[in-house]
């Protein structure tokens, strides 16, 4: 099944680091799959882990793992775990490795044998650096997937959501839309600022996500109706 013949998937960048891109993603992953879609996901790098029973492993991709209704190999979902939590590029410099593109796509072919949509995470802003030269736009670009940008809403985004905005369109890449994510309390002028990035980006958001939902685990609360209607305009015709 590929849903309405929509992209085998999607890659979730933000403005910034602390937008919001994990809460996002878990919950359109877990809104597709109530649709009836196999969404497989994938963190390709990730810096910073966490202590469990069955060893170390970074807490964003457990969460999209969790949220996923196809069996995957962890390894898979996060070709790339870094121990170090810092930018991808220092932290591999810390633990002596080199992130190569190859391990990345490997793991995403096996995901999309596997499901209908792959929904991939990247790590911190659009151009975080991964290496010397690289950054995340190069995975994304080497995926070729229809990039949604999360918005985080405080001061300084317009900018931050306008230059992403910018680089998405130097590397050619579809813009499947964005979502305005309140974080924590209400920005001043926040219907203004949805309105202004609304009339430069010529749609609308995806979804806005409501204050407060920011730093909750969205796999404790029922999916939520702007995930349904944000994954709905995602596989639709």
């Amino acid at each position: 099944m590929n849903p309405g013949g929509a992209a085998r998937g999607f890659f979730v960048t933000g403005t910034d680091t602390g937008v919001g891109k994990t809460l996002v993603a878990v919950t359109l992953v877990r809104a597709l799959a109530a649709q009836g879609t196999r969404v497989a996901v994938m963190k390709p790098v990730a810096a910073g882990t966490v202590k469990t029973p069955e060893g170390e492993f970074n807490d964003d991709a457990l969460e999209l793992l969790a949220a996923s209704n196809v069996k995957a190999a962890y390894e898979d979902v996060n070709p790339w775990l870094l121990k170090t939590p810092a930018s991808p590029h220092l932290a591999a410099r810390a633990d002596g490795v080199a992130i190569r593109h190859d391990r990345i796509a490997d793991a995403f072919a096996r995901l999309t044998a596997a499901s209908d949509l792959v929904l991939v995470e990247g790590a911190g802003g659009w151009l975080a650096p991964i290496s010397a030269t690289e950054t995340m736009a190069d995975v994304a670009a080497n995926l070729g997937l229809p990039v949604i940008l999360v918005v985080g809403l405080r001061l300084g985004c317009l900018n931050h959501a306008l230059l992403t905005r910018d680089a998405l369109r130097g590397r050619g890449l579809a813009f499947a839309g964005w979502v305005a994510n309140k974080l924590t309390e209400e920005m001043p002028f926040a219907a203004a600022n949805i309105e202004t990035l609304s009339s430069r980006f010529g749609v609308p958001p995806l979804a806005v996500v409501p204050v407060g939902r920011f730093g909750t685990d969205p796999r404790s609360l029922p999916v939520a109706e702007w995930a349904i209607e944000a994954a709905r305009k995602l596989v639709s015709p």
